[in-house]
C-alpha cells in the first residue's frame, strides 16, 4: 500500500477510536437508538433524559440478560408535583417497541440530631449515598433478583372482612458503589405498609404467635412518600414489574451516580449552570435543592455508628393488644 494511503488509514482508525471513546455506549455492533424510542427522549414530563437512556441501554447490553425489557430510574426528577406524581421510572422493551414512564419513590435519608442531616423531602432528592442504615438512594447499576414476600399482618378490607397483607420484595444485586445492595436490603416493593398496628387474638391463624396473636393495622398507600432507600412503586405498577421480572432477571440503571453528583455540585459551587458544563440534572429539582451531595459509606457509616452509640435503640416491645370494636 502506498505510504500516503497507509497514513490516511492510520488517521481514520485513530478518529474512529477517539469517537468510540467519546460515546462509550455506541460500542462496535451495538444498535443505535430506534426512531420510536427517540421520540421519548428529552427532559419533558414522561420523557427520559439522553444520558439516562444511554447508560441504561449500555448496562442492559453489557449484562446480556434474556429479559426483553429493562428499567431505568431518574432520581433527579421531582417525585411530588403537587397535583400528582412525577413519572421518572422507565420500563423499556425495545423488541416490543414499548416505553412506559411511571412514578417511583426515593430514599428519605435521616437527620441525626446535629451529627449529620442527610434527609430528603418528598419532592426532590438532595442527598444520595450507599451507607448501611442511611435510608438513601444509590445511583448506578443493578440486576434484579428473586422476588420474596413477607407477612406484615391483617387489615380491614374496603368491602368488609379481614385480609392478609403480604408485601412482595424484588431483590437488587449491584456492582461498584451499589455492590452492598443485598447487605443494605435494597430492592423494589409496592408503597404499602400497615400503620397503627396492634395485636389481635386469633389462635386459628397460621400467622399467630405462640400466644395466639396476629398483627392487625390499617393498610396505607404511601406512593407519594419516601422509602428507606429502596425503589417503591404504586401497587398496580409494582404488580406489573414483578410479573416482568419473575424468574427472568433484567437490569436497572439508577441515575445519578456519585461522579454525576460530585460534578454537578462542583459546577454549582463555581456558579456555572450544569448544562453548560455538559452535565445533566433536572432544572426544577436543582433549583429546589441548591446542590446535591453523595454521602460515601466510608464517611457516613462512622457517623451512624457514633449516633447509635449515643442513642441506643430501646428494647423491642410487642404492639399493644387491639381494643375490641
Amino acid at each position: 500500500m502506498p505510504f500516503g494511503l497507509r497514513r490516511l488509514e492510520r488517521v481514520g482508525l485513530a478518529f474512529l477510536i477517539a469517537l468510540a471513546g467519546a460515546r462509550p455506549s455506541l460500542a462496535a455492533g451495538e444498535p443505535s437508538v430506534p426512531a420510536w424510542l427517540e421520540a421519548h427522549v428529552g427532559e419533558g414530563e414522561g420523557q427520559i433524559a439522553p444520558v439516562v437512556l444511554e447508560r441504561a441501554r449500555a448496562l442492559y447490553q453489557r449484562k446480556a440478560v434474556r429479559n426483553p425489557c429493562y428499567f431505568a430510574f431518574d432520581a433527579t426528577r421531582p417525585h411530588d408535583l403537587g397535583g400528582g406524581l412525577g413519572r421518572r421510572f422507565y420500563i423499556i422493551c425495545e423488541a416490543q417497541g414499548s416505553f412506559r414512564a411511571i412514578s417511583a419513590g426515593h430514599g428519605g435519608g435521616r437527620d441525626l440530631d446535629g451529627l449529620a442531616d442527610f434527609a430528603n423531602g418528598r419532592r426532590c432528592v438532595k442527598n444520595f449515598g450507599n451507607a448501611m442504615d442511611s435510608d438513601l438512594t444509590t445511583g448506578g447499576a443493578y440486576v434484579t433478583g428473586k422476588t420474596t414476600a413477607s407477612f406484615k399482618g391483617y387489615y380491614r378490607a374496603a368491602g368488609g372482612g379481614d385480609e392478609v397483607f403480604t408485601r412482595p420484595f424484588l431483590k437488587f444485586d449491584g456492582e461498584g458503589e451499589t455492590a452492598n445492595a443485598r447487605e443494605r436490603a435494597i430492592g423494589g416493593h409496592p408503597a404499602l405498609l400497615l400503620r397503627g398496628v396492634c395485636r389481635r387474638r386469633d389462635p386459628a391463624s397460621p400467622h399467630a404467635d405462640p400466644d395466639g396473636y396476629v398483627p392487625f393495622g390499617k393498610l396505607v398507600n404511601y406512593a407519594a412518600g419516601r422509602s428507606d432507600g429502596c425503589t417503591s412503586w404504586s401497587p398496580s405498577d409494582a404488580e406489573s414489574i414483578f410479573a416482568m421480572a419473575k424468574d427472568d432477571p433484567t437490569t436497572l440503571y439508577i441515575y445519578p451516580e456519585s461522579r454525576d453528583i460530585d460534578a454537578v455540585a462542583r459546577a454549582v459551587e463555581a456558579g456555572e449552570a450544569p448544562s453548560r458544563a455538559g452535565l445533566y440534572w433536572n432544572a426544577a429539582c436543582l433549583k429546589d435543592i441548591g446542590a446535591p451531595r453523595f454521602w460515601r459509606k466510608e464517611t457516613l457509616e462512622p457517623i451512624l455508628a457514633r449516633y447509635r452509640e449515643a442513642h441506643p435503640a430501646p428494647l423491642p416491645e410487642p404492639p399493644p393488644i387491639c381494643r375490641e370494636p
